[in-house]
């Protein structure tokens, strides 16, 4: 670390789990700040995600459609899943491709990851497009639910440019993929 951000360090002298759920864990954990005073910090900790564009010879994307409970709505998002424990997220975005669309692809383009809200929760989603499409029957997850909606690219990155797709690992892959391919 260089010099000119050591003012900037926290170091943390106690965390403690106070919710271990399914999905994500939550840690309160006691800080010392820079400047010599203590601050306390509320923590999501999750193993991340992985989501998938999959973009056919037409530019068409292939989109799902689900009710978020969070927002009491359904969402239009990209394909996406958490990774599991010690999983590459490269094959975790293999699987949700497979799983909530029924596709697999000769291609998957890596975008890098993102940091979904760095000021409480530790959750990187790594984003990939998938070219070179082939159809080979969804296999939704026990109790998912979803629609799979084809639409152009083009179509896609004006939603998110009118603030239609609320969904940032959505916007981001589409603004990526726009860029990448072109449009």
């Amino acid at each position: 670390m260089e010099d000119k951000y050591r003012n900037l360090i926290e170091t943390t002298e106690e965390s403690d789990v106070i919710f271990h759920g399914r999905v994500f864990d939550t840690i309160v954990k006691k800080v010392r700040l820079a400047d010599g005073r203590e601050a306390r910090r509320e923590i999501v900790v999750h193993n991340g995600g992985a989501c998938v564009l999959p973009v056919d010879d037409d530019l068409n994307c292939y989109m799902v459609r689900q009710f978020r409970s969070p927002f009491e709505k359904i969402l239009l998002e990209v394909p996406a899943g958490k990774i599991e424990k010690g999983e590459d997220p490269r094959v975790c975005a293999i699987r949700e491709l497979h799983e909530e669309t029924g596709f697999e692809a000769s291609e998957l383009i890596e975008f890098g990851g993102m940091s979904v809200s760095p000021g409480y929760d530790s959750e990187i989603v790594y984003l990939y497009m998938a070219r070179g499409l082939k159809q080979i029957g969804q296999r939704l997850d026990e109790g998912e639910f979803l629609n799979v909606e084809k639409i152009p690219l083009a179509t896609l990155l004006e939603m998110a440019e009118k603030g239609e797709i609320i969904d940032s690992k959505t916007q981001l892959c589409i603004y990526k993929a726009a860029r990448r391919l072109g449009i």
